[in-house]
């Protein structure tokens, strides 16, 4: 029997302890061994101790090696991938179609939206998911039809289209992001960087903000990435160098005059195969910071720890806390996972996500965030290794080898991330 009850008061406790909620306070100074995750994260400027816990340089780290290596025979040999026949079958497979994937820079290109709250400000956001399964395909979307179930409380807002000034624009009734503040997250002592000691998301919504929003009769997965800012402003950022004070920090340029944005994506694992989501939006301070996300408190509005039931509006996500970290110099340890080593400068975290378009039907953006910790024993009779699909992860919990942290029951955070699927590798 699960107890997600007492893993959401830890939780709730290591946010208070971190800084978390909408508090504007200085981060605590960490540790001269501790580095401090930049805004933005995507920097690796070590020289000034900012690292990256979403660096999208290390997608090598996970790239499936090609089919020639061990084979007698050239890479030029391979025919075409069966995933361009069959989705069904392996990869690689795009599964977000409305944008351009750069594989090697782990970054999509997607349309760019203009949009406005019905007070009058100015809306820029992308489109990724929806509950209208024919649009999906038409728009190239993600279709999830369990979205439906996420219309509780401030879990979806309302939006329609209205002409303005001759033009049709989706207006949002409510909903604002502040993406002013600087994204910080100053990690605990060595060897365990996690907890951090204090976070700071580097945009809050308002009560208000969800990404969800209702237009007719469907719901779309619309993040909001720059708000009440003019055109002109962020066509300054069309090569580059956005201002993370101005919009999200996933983008990494942003070009109304083209209608496009380019994004920062995050390496991940479902069922196996490695993947690449794009995170935009979490329920609470702390998952916000680490993944480099808007802080949208109306996500708790969404019920969490019944996922693959009747409905549910979540999927899984599992991260693991304390996983083998990188320990020798600049090589890279092929098990190494976790908070603690992306927490230390190594790479991303590399969760595991549950299921996703052509392998499970029951995708939802919504990733009900479940965080397990390796035991001692776990630790002292060297199974700790790294994890990549969610029965491995289950098997282990079973075995006793992994619990939520502190030792308490596995099960739900009660934290919500939005982090819709992209591509998979395989």
């Amino acid at each position: 029997m699960r107890h997600p009850f007492a893993l959401t008061v830890l939780l709730t406790t290591l946010l208070a302890a971190c800084g978390g909620g909408n508090d504007s306070a200085t981060p605590a100074a960490e540790p001269a061994t501790a580095p401090q995750v930049s805004p933005g994260g995507v920097s690796g400027d070590f020289t000034s101790g900012v690292v990256a816990i979403n660096n999208p340089t290390a997608i090598t780290e996970i790239q499936p090696a090609p089919a020639s290596i061990g084979a007698d025979v050239p890479a030029t040999y391979f025919g075409t991938a069966p995933s361009t026949v069959q989705k069904e079958l392996i990869g690689p497979y795009q599964l977000l179609k409305a944008g351009t994937v750069d594989q090697e820079a782990g970054t999509i290109t997607l349309p760019l939206y203009k949009g406005q709250l019905a007070s009058g400000e100015t809306v820029w956001y992308i489109l990724t998911d929806t509950t209208d399964e024919r649009n999906a395909a038409a728009l190239g979307l993600n279709f999830s039809a369990k979205l439906n179930y996420a219309d509780v409380g401030h879990g979806v807002r309302r939006a329609s289209q209205q002409l303005i000034d001759g033009q049709t624009v989706v207006v949002f009734e409510k909903g604002s992001v502040d993406f002013s503040p600087d994204r910080a997250v100053s990690p605990g002592a060595a060897p365990h960087y996690f907890p951090p000691t204090a976070v700071q998301p580097g945009s809050v919504g308002d009560a208000d903000y969800s990404p969800l929003a209702k237009i007719g009769n469907y719901i779309y997965n619309a993040p909001m990435l720059a708000f009440n800012v003019d055109e002109a402003s962020l066509n300054r950022f069309c090569t580059g160098n956005a201002d993370h004070k101005l919009v999200h920090d996933k983008v990494l340029s942003i070009c109304p005059r083209d209608g496009v944005v380019t994004l920062a994506l995050t390496t991940g694992f479902s069922f196996g195969r490695p993947v690449l989501y794009l995170s935009t939006e979490a329920s609470a301070a702390l998952p916000a910071a680490l993944e480099g996300a808007t802080l949208a408190a109306a996500l708790t509005d969404v019920k969490v720890g019944s996922d693959d039931s009747a409905f549910s509006a979540v999927e899984r996500l599992f991260a693991i806390v304390n996983g083998p970290v990188n320990s020798v110099g600049s090589e890279i340890n092929p098990q190494r996972q976790g908070f603690d080593s992306a927490l230390k400068g190594d790479g991303g975290p590399l969760n595991v996500l549950g299921g996703i378009p052509t392998v499970a039907t029951d995708y939802s953006p919504l990733w009900d965030l479940n965080v397990g910790e390796w035991t001692q024993h776990a630790i002292d009779m060297d199974y700790r290794s790294r994890v990549r699909e969610e029965f491995e992860i289950l098997g282990y919990v079973r075995a006793g080898h992994l619990t939520a942290p502190g030792g308490a029951a596995f099960g739900s955070s009660g934290l919500i991330v939005n982090c819709p699927i992209v591509f998979r590798f395989l």
